[in-house]
C-alpha cells in the first residue's frame, strides 16, 4: 500500500490532482463568501419589506 501511495505522490498525476483540489477549494470558498454576503443583503431587504407591510397593516 505504501508503494502505491509513494508512486502516486511521485507521479505528475498526483501533482495535477493536488493542484485541481487546491483550485476547487479556492472556488468553493469564493462561492461560500459570495452566497453569505448575498444572503445578508437579501435578509436586510426582507426585513425592510416586512417592516413596511407591518406599518401599513397596523396604520403606523
Amino acid at each position: 500500500m505504501r508503494a502505491i501511495l509513494h508512486r502516486f505522490l511521485a507521479s505528475e498525476h498526483a501533482a495535477t490532482s493536488i493542484e485541481y483540489a487546491i483550485i476547487a477549494a479556492g472556488v468553493s470558498i469564493t462561492i461560500l463568501v459570495a452566497v453569505n454576503a448575498l444572503g445578508t443583503s437579501v435578509l436586510g431587504r426582507y426585513e425592510e419589506v416586512s417592516n413596511a407591510l407591518d406599518a401599513a397593516y397596523h396604520g403606523n
